[in-house]
């Protein structure tokens, strides 16, 4: 069986258990290295080898996954790194960041992750991947022992791309939330009960994503499948965003997101 050798950088809430389902596989001899010595002593502990700097890491690994803070810590790490080693950037960096770096000569991945520490504890993370297809080849089996779902999103920057969209959902998303629990709460309804109900149903329907089925936002012509499916959604869409915007006028809660929403919703969906 040969053995990847891979490092992993930046131990943090995300890092080191994403760096431990490293440290857990077979195939895997892994480096590791933090400027906080209790996490590298924890992955010690679980089989990977601590390195006394970035650069002595990156001399024995032709992997090297980082997750760091910003841009700043993954270009400090990359100044380490040799062109031989594929660079694997979980974080999140500006999109222009990867390609900076492989603008140096440097193999690079730019690989951001979402799932959170529980994903990652559990190898459940989904990992999103820009770059060319042999650095990715060679990255795979480290992102798949670290992830559930692993998508070569395209050339170099794609993965940051992926990211960033799912993550305006995500904090799009929250801010609707907030917006939710003030109309709840004026409503003297049970915010916790709201919130149970919301993770309930979020788990049978796929949420915001349950919409995000086709590969194009054009319009849906005449006789198209979705067009019956998302004809549906509107109405029932267009129906209950009135209704919560006329009992926030009612109970005096501002709801700028939801009147947004309500003329956008049909063209949104590619209606009109």
């Amino acid at each position: 069986m040969n053995m990847m050798r891979a490092g992993f950088v930046g131990l943090g809430n995300i890092g080191k258990p994403m760096a431990l389902r490293l440290a857990a596989a077979d195939d895997i001899e892994l480096w590791v290295y933090d400027v906080a010595p209790e996490p590298v002593a924890e992955l010690a502990a679980a089989g990977g080898k601590p390195a006394a700097s970035v650069a002595d890491l990156a001399r024995e690994v032709d992997v090297l996954c980082v997750m760091v803070r910003d841009d700043e810590q993954v270009r400090a790490v990359a100044e380490d790194v040799d062109p031989g080693t594929v660079l694997v950037i979980h974080s999140t960096v500006a999109p222009a960041t990867p390609a900076d770096l492989a603008a140096r000569g440097l193999s690079v991945l730019d690989a951001p992750v979402s799932g959170g520490p529980m994903g990652a504890a559990d190898g459940s993370l989904a990992i999103m991947v820009g770059g060319p297809e042999d650095a990715f080849a060679a990255a795979r089996p480290a992102l798949e022992a670290m992830g559930s779902k692993v998508v070569h999103a395209g050339d170099l920057g794609a993965g940051t791309r992926m990211k960033l969209a799912r993550n305006l959902i995500h904090f799009v998303s929250f801010t609707a939330v907030t917006e939710a629990q003030r109309l709840a709460e004026a409503a003297g309804l049970d915010l916790v009960a709201l919130g149970e109900v919301v993770r309930h149903t979020d788990a049978v329907t796929g949420g915001p994503g349950a919409i995000m089925y086709r590969d194009t936002t054009a319009p849906i012509p005449e006789g198209d499948f979705w067009r019956g499916v998302f004809d549906h959604v509107r109405a029932l869409g267009e129906k209950d965003l009135a209704l919560a915007i006329s009992l926030a006028d009612e109970l005096g809660v501002d709801v700028p997101l939801a009147r947004e929403a309500l003329p956008r919703l049909g063209e949104g969906l590619g209606l009109e």
